[in-house]
């Protein structure tokens, strides 16, 4: 049987060096996700404006299911985006926008209810009206993968604390474990040490860190999963660790073992660091 997951979160324009890109690391999940064959959908809000119509032109171009994305008053996100030398992103979000205002619709409350999971991000909680809609979304959801996403300076430590006692599965980066170090006073001088820890303190099953061009680790209770990652030449990291999350959750949730899962999804964020913008296309090929 298909497997259904359910994201919410940012849709965006990403202002990059080169034009704008449709965008939003949520958005970024949820198209991957529907790529690789898993009923996908998407809770997250544009504003009645050009911007919005496109990005809906956009994922109506994708073949992608746009019934769970509201409207409101507020404008369609944009995020100003810069790239260093060697491709790495940083990124200038707007606030307020369309995505702060997500509300609890009965129609997103039972996608949840239906789905086999739920993909949630921190950046997404900004605002309180979106936080409590996440909240109330958590409650519903059977299997809960939070990708940490921080992007300063939208989260507070006790936020995340909440958002992190939610989940079944973390997705982090070498920058947001070290982050989490000093908010929670975590005792572990190594990054192993440092995921046992969270996984204790907030009963996470799965943690997930990816380590840039260094490749990624699986933690579980009963064993560390390392991969050195595919070498590829960057373009830019944009999406790339969106790709990772959406092939890794769809691998997973697809039965694969731990192992072959994470190399799927290397193999797909390695892919999209080496195109330009979150969104390139590929086939079942990347995977070979």
């Amino acid at each position: 049987m298909q497997k259904r997951v359910v994201s919410i979160g940012e849709i965006l324009w990403d202002l990059l060096p080169s034009g704008r890109k449709p965008g939003g690391s949520s958005m970024n999940v949820a198209l991957n996700l529907h790529k690789q064959g898993i009923d996908s959908r998407f809770i997250s809000a544009v504003g009645r404006d050009t911007d919005g119509r496109e990005l809906s032109d956009f994922l109506a171009s994708q073949s992608f299911p746009a019934n769970l994305i509201q409207q409101n008053h507020l404008p369609t996100s944009t995020v100003e985006v810069e790239l260093d030398a060697a491709g790495h992103a940083s990124y200038t979000i707007v606030e307020p926008v369309a995505w702060d205002a997500i509300e609890a619709v009965p129609e997103a409350l039972s996608a949840v209810s239906e789905a086999d999971a739920l993909v949630y991000c921190s950046l997404t909680c900004r605002n309180e009206k979106t936080r409590h809609t996440v909240q109330e979304l958590l409650g519903r959801a059977s299997f809960k993968v939070f990708d940490i996403n921080l992007r300063a300076p939208h989260y507070q430590p006790y936020t995340l604390k909440n958002l992190l006692a939610a989940a079944d599965l973390l997705k982090i980066n070498e920058h947001e474990i070290a982050y989490l170090r000093t908010a929670f006073s975590l005792k572990g001088s190594e990054d192993v040490a440092l995921l046992e820890e969270i996984a204790r303190l907030f009963d996470i099953s799965i943690i997930c860190l990816t380590l840039g061009d260094k490749g990624a680790w699986v933690w579980t209770a009963e064993k560390l999963y390392t991969h050195q990652g595919y070498r590829v030449e960057v373009a830019d990291t944009v999406g790339a660790g969106d790709a990772f999350l959406a092939t890794f959750v769809a691998s997973y949730l697809q039965g694969y073992p731990l192992e072959a899962t994470l190399d799927r999804a290397c193999k797909v964020g390695a892919f999209v660091a080496s195109r330009a913008g979150a969104n390139p296309d590929y086939s079942s090929a990347v995977f070979e």
